[in-house]
């Protein structure tokens, strides 16, 4: 994951630029190298860099909210140093020196030249850059970004900037709306679909407002008069998805996740023990395209045993708050880490389990175990999901939940596991090379759908329920989970940390180090356990209560 600025820098049409500077000194928004310059003026150039650059902000902070929600794997016992300020400076950088510098620039030559549908774009994309800024950092520069007369810009609180993103979200389908004298010359996204974008427009309000429900009384409602619209992501084909290619070289295109496992000297990534476990105790019909097996057997299980040169903790008792909770190892050959486990790395390339086909173009797991190898799958042609219908219906299950309605809570929670397995299972045919006899069967997909009807009637905390479910449909990109797990506390029934003593969990991250070190308006902030605009939750240590 460390390495994942290095596999985007690059436009899939060809352009010879490079959009993404990993050299990072301070907030400078005054000149980038690797930017295109208004003497280029090309409005399709900048638009071109704007999508591939948020493509790789989503996929970044995307894994960042997986692993603090165990939907992928955390290294780091302590959550104050899991993440420290220079973790988050190429991301930062990408989001101001490249996606909104070059929003900046386009916008007066796209408003010259009636490129209106390039612009309504570009103010999408600017709209969930910010918001996710806000989610991860709390106040960050918004209406001072980008003046080149001005190095230090000062912090917008979080609350000023939603409410300006909504704003410049009605800007957007005006946009959409007007004759445009051209369709852009690419779209990454929707194939230059303004209908689909005009949805997605207002499904990122509906976001806002479930996010900040719990500050605004006219949250819900406003969500609400969305929904009576009907005019927002209600269909797999309308997700929201970035899409990678399979060029291996000049420039390289393929899934980031991808291109770090399938590289044929062993993957460099592990999978989350507790989302294997638990979607292999639920016979979860998404898992083999989540993931993909080496080995057949883990040292520990299936009757293989333990090796300390392979998995040590195979020959350890689990910890005593670990009790209830899978440990160290599982069964049938699915081979991740625990929570927060930051041993070091044993020569188990070859053994570890793998991402899938889905998200990230990897192979369908078909009970083949083969090692890892540099063309494989898909060839890593697969997508960074950031706003799915599934998601959709998961914030209807929760609004319903809070409303105390469990009919209609649990009517929205199927439909998104339907949608969310069609999505998913829709990604088998792309590995031409895999057996897909071993794919679940339309039976066994209604079966485990029914089950999950079943299992919502007879749950007695029907909010950790619908919480787990959801987090099976986020696979791919945390930053909805995360979310929602500071919103809500849920689900609680998530893998503790390896330690017992990890400190605060996060609540906002660190400021990136090239922001905090060298704005003079601004200061890093004193600790982790601060708080977004919008969770007047409890404090932690002791909310959320998974940690």
């Amino acid at each position: 994951m460390k390495r994942l600025h290095k596999f985007l820098a690059l436009v899939f049409v060809g352009i010879g630029f490079l959009f993404y500077s990993c050299e990072t000194t301070e907030l400078d928004l005054t000149q980038n190298p690797n930017a295109l310059t208004p003497e280029q003026a090309d409005v399709n150039f900048f638009l071109n860099a704007i999508q591939v650059n948020f493509g790789l902000f989503a996929e970044t902070l995307g894994q960042r909210g997986a692993e603090m929600t165990r939907i992928d794997y955390m290294f780091g016992r302590d959550y104050a140093d899991v993440y420290s300020p220079s973790t988050f400076d190429d991301t930062w950088s990408n989001a101001y020196r490249s996606i909104l510098n070059n929003i900046r620039t386009m916008q007066p030559l796209a408003e010259d030249a009636k490129l209106y549908n390039h612009l309504g774009m570009a103010q999408v994309i600017e709209a969930y850059t910010m918001i996710t800024l806000v989610d991860f950092f709390g106040d960050v520069p918004y209406t001072e970004a980008n003046d080149p007369t001005n190095l230090n810009p000062k912090a917008d609180t979080g609350a000023s900037i939603y409410t300006a993103v909504l704003a410049l979200l009605d800007q957007a389908t005006a946009n959409f709306a007007k004759g445009s004298l051209a369709l852009p010359q690419n779209d990454f996204f929707y194939a230059k679909n303004l209908t689909k974008w005009t949805k997605l427009a207002n499904t990122l309000k509906m976001k806002i407002y479930l996010q900040r429900r719990l500050v605004d009384a006219g949250a819900i409602a406003s969500f609400n008069t969305i929904v009576n619209s009907g005019n927002y992501i209600t269909a797999t084909s309308e997700n929201f998805m970035f899409n990678w290619g399979s060029s291996q070289v000049s420039p390289d295109t393929r899934h980031p996740r991808y291109a770090t496992d399938y590289k044929g000297d062993g993957a460099d990534n592990y999978q989350s023990n507790w989302m294997m476990g638990t979607m292999l105790a639920n016979n979860d019909p998404r898992i083999r395209y989540y993931f993909y097996r080496q080995v057949n057997k883990v040292p520990g299980q299936d009757g293989l045993d333990p090796k300390e040169e392979d998995l040590a903790c195979s020959l350890q008792t689990a910890p005593a708050h670990y009790t209830g909770f899978t440990f160290c190892s599982l069964p049938n050959g699915y081979w991740g880490r625990d929570h927060g486990n930051d041993e070091g790395i044993p020569p188990d390339g070859f053994k570890r389990t793998i991402i899938g086909v889905y998200p990230a173009g990897g192979r369908f797991d078909d009970s083949s175990f083969k090692g890892t190898a540099l063309v494989a799958g898909a060839n890593g042609a697969g997508v960074t999901p950031i706003l799915l219908a599934s998601t959709v219906d998961f914030w209807k299950a929760e609004l319903a939940l809070v409303a105390g309605n469990n009919t209609v809570a649990k009517a929205a929670m199927l439909a998104g596991i339907d949608k969310s397995i069609s999505t998913v299972t829709a990604f088998g045919a792309k590995d031409g090379g895999a057996d897909l006899t071993k794919a679940p069967t339309a039976l066994a997909i209604t079966a485990f759908k029914t089950a999950k009807g079943t299992g919502f009637d007879n749950a007695a905390d029907k909010w950790n329920y619908v919480a787990e479910q959801f987090w099976f449909s986020l696979f791919g990109n945390g930053i909805d989970a995360y979310n929602f797990y500071r919103r809500t506390g849920y689900p609680h029934t998530l893998q503790p940390n390896i330690d017992p003593n990890s400190g605060t969990f996060i609540r906002s991250n660190w400021y990136p180090a090239n922001y905090a070190n060298n704005n003079s308006n601004t200061t890093q902030k004193s600790s982790i356990a601060s708080q977004v605009f919008w969770d007047n939750n409890p404090a932690s240590p002791t909310f959320p209560v998974s940690n």
